[in-house]
């Protein structure tokens, strides 16, 4: 192994596919080693305490638009946005975690994730109470690229140089 994350090495003389690295957690999804309790339980308390000191946050601009009179409309249409992005970002996050993203997409719903990071953060403390975050994902994924390795990589019997020729 070349860190303490579980990230193996990449010099010559190891054949096949690697598992590929989930943040906080580098590979040590595929044994569950290297302390991988300890960082889901890191994970999930750290997400947490994130998601509690960003509601603070919101909680303190919310106080600012009582301070500054801006009347209910205003302040209820940024209660309500903030809400229906944090929503849409807790399932873009969640179903992220079960299937590889459009780029695309992706790209077009930055601001919509920024504003809803509430819900991702959320995502990510439910999820990691079960299993790493992505882990369903990258461990399907591994799976299919050491079955395709393997049947790659299969030796034939006997030796195809002797093998008999039809007339």
């Amino acid at each position: 192994m070349s860190d303490d994350n579980g990230t193996p090495d990449t010099r010559a003389g190891s054949a096949g596919p690697r598992p590929e690295p989930l943040r906080f957690f580098g590979t040590t999804w595929v044994h569950h080693d290297h302390g991988y309790a300890a960082r889901r339980i890191g994970v999930a308390v750290g997400s947490l305490l994130a998601a509690a000191a960003a509601c603070f946050v919101l909680a303190v601009a919310y106080q600012g638009l009582q301070i500054a009179d801006s009347g209910p409309f205003v302040t209820g249409l940024v209660v309500v946005m903030f809400a229906v992005c944090s929503v849409l970002a807790f399932r873009h996050t969640w179903e992220s975690f079960s299937r590889r993203p459009d780029p695309d997409r992706q790209a077009s719903l930055r601001g919509l994730l920024a504003i809803g990071f509430v819900g991702s953060l959320l995502a990510y403390f439910v999820r990691s109470l079960t299993e790493a975050p992505g882990e369903t994902l990258h461990r399907e994924e591994y799976r299919r690229a050491v079955e395709q390795h393997e049947r790659r990589t299969t030796r034939r019997s006997g030796n195809p140089t002797k093998k008999r020729r039809r007339r």
